[in-house]
């Protein structure tokens, strides 16, 4: 949290998150050029002044849009992040991934990915807001192949594979996204775990 936003009250922070939550949805569905802070306020159901209370202009908003889509993402695989530390964990996250997507309808993609897509060329702070927000998830999946790495089951650089990891599955959800099918997915991170399989041994 800012030093700005830790002054709200409790109501002004119900009232931000709000103004938040809407205009992450209205720039996951339509880009973040198409979302336009009349739209939001609209769509939050508050004032032109209220917005601009909270948000000096539309870039303060798209980062905190940002960390609340890295928050949610993050969030969403909690449950998941402290068993990567073994191979059923890992395949239990890769299964949990899937499902979600197949709930989802392969529809949406990333929606930290679909921000970044849409800013890595134009827009250098909310670039490296964007890949923030993925070395978080990196060093998420990172943390337990450190831990298999440091009771020496795993042969390898922990580091190398966490990214190689992300970036599969980053692939795969864009693929999933584009062909309507978890397929992809599925094959990015069977592929990347089957990968790891091959060099853990045991202690």
């Amino acid at each position: 949290m800012t030093p700005r936003t830790r002054r709200l009250t409790r109501k002004g922070q119900e009232t931000r998150q709000r103004i938040v939550a809407a205009a992450a949805q209205l720039m996951y569905e339509r880009g973040i050029a198409e979302a336009t802070l009349e739209d939001v306020r609209a769509a939050a159901g508050v004032s032109g002044s209220q917005v601009y209370h909270y948000f000096d202009d539309k870039q303060a908003l798209l980062l905190a849009v940002i960390e609340y889509q890295t928050e949610a993402v993050l969030e969403l695989q909690q449950p998941h992040f402290d068993k990567l530390d073994t191979m059923a964990g890992l395949r239990q996250w890769r299964d949990a991934l899937v499902e979600y997507q197949r709930r989802l309808q392969c529809r949406g993609g990333c929606p930290i990915g679909s921000l970044g897509s849409e800013v890595a060329e134009n827009n250098p702070e909310a670039r490296l807001a964007v890949a923030s927000g993925f070395l978080r998830w990196e060093a998420a999946i990172r943390e337990g192949l450190q831990a298999m790495h440091a009771r020496g089951e795993l042969d390898a650089d922990p580091e190398d594979l966490a990214l190689a990891t992300l970036a599969a599955l980053q692939g795969g959800l864009l693929l999933t996204q584009l062909q309507r099918r978890v397929k992809p997915l599925e094959v990015a991170l069977d592929s990347s775990l089957d990968h790891i399989e091959t060099l853990t041994r045991l202690p």
